[in-house]
């Protein structure tokens, strides 16, 4: 199964039903009066968020979605069958946004959730409507409505309450792994994650809060460069991120300097996600002595004095249950934010990137085919 974030639908409600022009006729009424009923209504085309769904492959093959038409009108003043809606199932944390206008339509967060993304068209009145005192035998009618027809884009966006930020390799999969249950791909070469990682870290038997991993962020990515953006929106939905930075990278870099990358590339991508609480934390710290250790811990705190940093080694668990519990005051005691304004924050994010991003549709390259789903929630 694949992992797809983005999707360009074609979407068509259903077209409302005919009016119907009919006289009633009988034994002894050669003569009746109009009773030709209205045309039924078109169906809607709906979305309902899912909690079981974690990816939008379905759609990538499925790119026309269409609702069923209102029937005509009948004789004797019957009204139409209205068309049944097309209620599809997507994943929570899913952004509809119409393509031509790009303007927001909806963010779907919740499961059960319904949205009405495109209205069926109204029936026709039928020549019964038509009646008056000065028109005793109308042969108007009107023909049904069209549907509404939109090209949408689709774009899911992880839900967690910490985003795991930082340099490829710099250990955001094996801490995931180590305080959840979550199982990511980790290699000791770059790149190893290609796509969000999701777990829950249970801290206490009644508490515990969810973490995100996503792929590792190049110089260049606000640009796109590593596929920068279609990673960096997976963190708009979280409260915190925490930027993991190498005490010793293995390519000779300097900690400082890889930190300002990333967040430079942040602050390009998106004003609204830079503005979000960040924690320092210093990675590997088993690989190094503990003054160099120490040394790197000073650097970054006099880099960014305003912010919480920690040390850790995911390989001997050396501040990771400091950490973890730090974590989970920190969600606890962060104000919950209702959906509106978690809509607001998204469309802030989503309008910075809706220009430089490329929608996936079922016509992309071949090179999304070779990405398996390893994105989960435990």
């Amino acid at each position: 199964m694949l992992f797809v974030d983005e999707v360009t639908l074609d979407v068509t409600a259903g077209r409302g039903g005919d009016g119907c022009m009919s006289f009633h006729r009988g034994p002894n009424l050669p003569k009746g009066g109009p009773d030709g009923g209205n045309g039924g209504k078109g169906g809607d085309v709906v979305f309902r968020g899912d909690g079981s769904l974690n990816t939008l492959v379905d759609f990538k093959y499925r790119p026309i979605l269409k609702s069923a038409n209102g029937r005509q009108g009948g004789s004797k003043v019957k009204t139409g069958a209205s068309g049944h809606d097309l209620v599809v199932d997507v994943p929570c944390g899913t952004s509809v946004v119409d393509d031509a206008t790009l303007e927001y339509v909806a963010d779907i967060t919740t499961p059960g959730e319904e949205v009405v993304v495109a209205r069926g068209g109204l029936g026709g009145r039928g020549n019964h409507s038509y009646r008056s005192s000065t028109n005793r035998a109308p042969r108007e009618f009107e023909r049904g409505l069209p549907g509404e027809t939109k090209r949408l884009r689709l774009h899911l966006k992880v839900l967690a309450d910490v985003g795991l930020l930082g340099k490829p390799n710099a250990g955001k999969s094996t801490l995931l792994s180590v305080v959840s249950s979550s199982r990511p791909a980790i290699a000791d070469y770059p790149f190893t994650t290609l796509v969000p990682n999701l777990g829950v870290v249970q801290v206490d038997p009644a508490r515990s809060f969810v973490m995100a991993d996503i792929p590792g962020l190049i110089e260049g990515a606000a640009s796109g460069h590593g596929l920068g953006t279609r990673f960096l929106k997976h963190l708009s939905r979280t409260h915190l991120l925490l930027h993991l930075v190498e005490v010793a990278p293995a390519d000779g870099s300097d900690p400082s300097e890889n930190l300002t990358k990333i967040e430079r590339e942040v602050e390009a991508f998106s004003q609204a996600l830079a503005d979000r609480e960040v924690w320092t934390v210093v990675t590997k710290t088993d690989i190094t002595t503990s003054d160099e250790v120490g040394a790197v811990t000073e650097t970054l705190r006099a880099l960014r004095p305003d912010r919480p940093i920690y040390e850790i080694s995911a390989v001997t668990h050396d501040g990771i249950r400091e950490l973890t519990f730090a974590l989970m005051d920190a969600v606890d005691n962060k104000p919950k934010i209702d959906t509106h304004e978690t809509s607001v924050l998204d469309r802030d994010v989503l309008d910075d990137i809706l220009n430089r991003t490329k929608p996936i549709t079922s016509s992309d390259s071949e090179e999304d085919e070779q990405v398996e789903v390893i994105y989960r929630r435990d």
